[in-house]
């Protein structure tokens, strides 16, 4: 049974009145029995066991959360349901598939507090303990481990018992000792601690505890003279200390739980780590140095084993790590950024102890204004002066192991004898294109040099190399003052290295400002811009105002574009009017709207006159009846009226319905062919024909596909079609109000197609679904149509849930149908 039958099944249950809905679901029993056994991961037989085999109660659970109904089962305490639970593998939200004991809260502790634990079943080979000692670590030991099993079974103690404290440990024996009344269990466990080495390994103490048990005329007292008063006592840090070492634990320290016992333990058997395996460290350190107050060898030693994970999650670093964080190359960007803001960390202390200072710089939270400040203030002494900042970003690249101040200190040292830089130290061109991030001591200076006050930034920057300038420009924010000033002192090369990089909207208008041609050729070749902006610049339009010729670099690249992955872009030229675009148009493509070629040869006209248009017809380029008829027009007065009147004739909406919907290329091609060459649909012709035609359906689902702004009417013949597209413009045309959800009830066909579109927005990923108050009309809408067409009539309801998956109609017209076949004539 797949998504679709399940659903109808659900909504038809969800609208039938309660008598009607339990007669149809003891009718289709089978199919509902399937429903939840699918639904809740569990055997069908243990379903309907479970539910009493009473076809209401059936009917209610399909509508309970799967969690809570299972958390229900989980209550009895049975075995053989909790051997089912074990491996229930249940759905969520109707679609995701949920592992019952891992995703369903509390599950495994409900089912183990509820169980008898002395009751045999649970230990027989078909028993959920021979499951659970396949897997002697991991998260699901948790609820195992503090539910008291390990006190009432001998073999459960042996295997399980390392991971207990040693006063766990001593309560389990009291406890099998009282179950037992004797000292056999411990007899027993002495003798698979031989076989099974994990418990000796993990309570090396324990056997000789044993055998003095076995030999004391009172071993209930000798195991409490064992057993320290009040460690571990309470079940919550028990829990907590269960999934520090096999989960994560909470995120804050429980109340009176001691570090001495949680270190003691830690240094036992480390957290996260089995007797059986080594390697990295689990989880548990690490949320340990998460929580507020964790001792300072905890968090180290947590660092040591996942540094990059506790430099980001520790509640409190000591300074002492780090520095070392520093100095390992650990990055340190969101621990300085919370540090620093939370008031945890000292600036000075960061810029004047904390090294390397090109890890410390580039590391820094520089929209922080106190960061920038102190930043601004360290730097002051290099002053305006080129030198001290060359020498300032040479020395951090030659002497790493100095602090950011230090290095300060020693740039303006008087009576340093180090040698001081007149110019960039190993200079280097611009990137084309651009690399993925400067490296870490350019990164590094030119983050630090954007604190520095704007006249100290204009000082400097005539002496920076080339891709400095193109990493300050590109990845930094220079204020408009210090950008002119590279861009006099480095000129038309700065400005290319910026635009052949990622820009921001705000720097790609400052250099579509400069009108420089070189620059917009540039951003043509490696920016998207939009339509309107390419055609400006292909017309040769100024944003200063004014035209010019297009430019011989714009011009190379059009010749360079490959026309099979770039042909939209040429044609936005198509009314330019430039010769030299409207050649190379002609010369690379096939216009074929006629309304296209006028518009190329108007614009050409309008530009540059009749002599112009008469070198583009001596291409040969243009149908042969065209160039006739625009030849004997050059030489007439009104020649130019007369060709624009030809184009509004070849542009009416009529002519351009005329070749969507004209035989030959797919409706696709020609919409494409329509839309490249800059023309919109003619949407109201477009919609008069479709109520008189109809439209083709390759032409209404090209349509719908490709034009957020298509018509609603058009929509919704969309919505009778190929349902692969649905979902690529349903969802746009849901969101902005085009299409509604009682509209995919109404309209979509086939009717397993319109389920399964509105399954996917009630439970497909969080994306897709739509809020609440916008499924009340379609309830509405539904309850309406079921009860005009099937009120009461179970054999009309049975009828449609059956046609459901081979009906090609919508859903009201199925509805009608099932109505209809089972309607007794009065």
């Amino acid at each position: 049974m797949n998504h679709t039958t399940r659903f109808a099944l659900r909504r038809a249950l969800s609208l039938a009145d309660p008598a009607t809905a339990d007669e149809l679901a003891e009718r289709l029993r089978p199919e509902l029995l399937a429903v939840l056994a699918d639904r809740f991961g569990l055997p069908e037989g243990m379903v309907e066991e479970l539910l009493g085999g009473d076809a209401a109660q059936m009917r209610a659970a399909l509508f309970i959360e799967p969690g809570e109904w299972l958390l229900g089962a989980a209550e009895l305490g049975d075995p053989a349901v909790g051997r089912a639970l074990w491996y229930a593998v249940f759905r969520d939200d109707e679609e995701d598939r949920r592992r019952a004991m891992h995703h369903v809260p509390g599950l495994p502790e409900t089912l183990l507090q509820a169980a008898d634990l002395t009751d045999p079943r649970w230990y027989d080979d078909d028993g959920l303990f021979p499951v659970l000692c396949n897997e002697p670590v991991g998260y699901s030991l948790v609820p195992l481990l503090t539910s008291g099993f390990p006190g009432v079974n001998v073999v459960g103690l042996a295997v399980f018992g390392v991971h207990l404290p040693p006063p766990v440990v001593v309560d389990a024996c009291l406890s099998l000792l009282e179950l037992w009344g004797s000292t056999e269990p411990f007899t027993q466990l002495l003798e698979l601690s031989e076989d099974l080495p994990a418990l000796k390994f993990g309570h090396p103490w324990l056997p000789d505890l044993l055998r003095q048990a076995i030999d004391a005329p009172d071993p209930e007292s000798l195991l409490r003279a064992h057993r320290p008063a009040g460690e571990w006592a309470d079940p919550d840090h028990l829990r907590t200390l269960l999934e520090l070492r096999y989960g994560d634990g909470p995120a804050v320290r429980p109340d009176g739980l001691d570090w001495d016992l949680i270190r003691r333990e830690h240094e036992r058997l480390p957290l996260g780590k089995g007797p059986e395996y080594s390697g990295n460290y689990g989880p548990g350190l690490l949320r340990l140095a998460g929580w507020e107050g964790c001792p300072a060898d905890l968090v180290w030693e947590s660092f040591r084993h996942n540094a990059y994970q506790t430099a980001w999650q520790a509640a409190e670093l000591p300074f002492e790590i780090l520095a070392e964080a520093a100095t390992d190359d650990i990055p340190l960007s969101h621990l300085l950024k919370r540090s620093i803001g939370e008031g945890r960390l000292s600036l000075d202390q960061v810029l004047t102890e904390l090294t390397p200072a090109a890890a410390i710089l580039r590391a820094l939270p520089y929209d922080h204004e106190p960061t920038r400040k102190a930043v601004a203030d360290l730097v002051a002494p290099l002053g305006a002066d080129p030198v001290n900042w060359l020498t300032y970003y040479d020395r951090m690249r030659r002497f790493p192991r100095n602090s950011v101040a230090a290095l300060v200190a020693d740039v303006t040292d008087p009576g340093s004898r180090k040698r001081r830089c007149t110019s960039w130290p190993r200079p280097r061109k611009a990137q084309f294109p651009p690399g993925e991030t400067p490296e870490k001591s350019r990164a590094a200076f030119l983050a630090m040099f954007e604190c520095a006050p704007e006249e100290v930034q204009i000082a400097v920057v005539p002496y920076f190399d080339p891709l400095a300038v193109q990493q300050f420009l590109l990845d930094g924010n220079p204020p408009p003052a210090v950008r002119d000033a590279v861009a006099a002192a480095h000129g038309l090369p700065a400005q290319l290295a910026m635009a052949a990089g990622h820009l921001r909207e705000d720097k790609r208008e400052y250099l579509l400002d400069l009108d420089e041609p070189a620059v917009d050729a540039e951003l043509f070749r490696e920016h998207f811009l939009d339509r309107s902006e390419r055609a400006r610049l292909l017309a040769g339009r100024l944003r200063g105002g004014g035209t010019r010729p297009v430019s011989q670099e714009l011009l190379a690249e059009l010749d360079a574009l490959v026309i099979s992955q770039d042909r939209d872009r040429l044609l936005t030229g198509l009314e330019s009017g430039d010769l030299n675009v409207a050649r190379r148009i002609l010369g690379r493509l096939r216009l074929y709207l006629p309304a296209s070629r006028l518009r190329l040869l108007i614009a050409v006209w309008e530009r540059g006159g009749s002599d112009a248009v008469r070198e583009i017809l001596a291409m040969n380029r243009l149908p042969v009846t065209l160039r006739r008829r625009t030849e004997k027009l050059l030489d007439v007065p009104d020649g130019l009226e007369q060709l624009r009147a030809r184009l509004a004739e070849e542009a009416a909406p009529e002519r351009l319905v005329a070749y969507l919907t004209g035989p030959g290329d797919r409706p696709d091609i020609r919409l494409n062919r329509l839309l490249s060459e800059g023309m919109e649909p003619p949407w109201p012709a477009l919609v008069a024909a479709h109520r008189t035609g109809p439209l083709s359906t390759g032409l209404v689902n090209a349509l719908v596909t490709e034009r957020p702004d298509c018509p609603r009417e058009l929509l919704l013949a969309g919505l009778g079609d190929d349902p692969e597209r649905w979902g690529s413009w349903t969802d746009a045309a849901l969101r902005n109000g085009s299409l509604t959800l009682e509209d995919l009830l109404d309209h979509t066909a086939p009717a397993g197609a319109a389920l399964d579109l509105l399954h996917r927005y009630r439970y497909g990923h969080p994306d897709d679904r739509f809020p609440e108050e916008k499924w009340r009309p379609l309830r509405e809408r539904a309850a309406a149509l079921v009860q005009e067409h099937l009120g009461t009539d179970v054999e009309a309801w049975s009828v449609f849930l059956r046609l459901l998956p081979t009906f090609v109609g919508t859903l009201p017209e199925l509805a009608a149908t099932a109505g209809a076949v089972t309607r007794v004539p009065a």
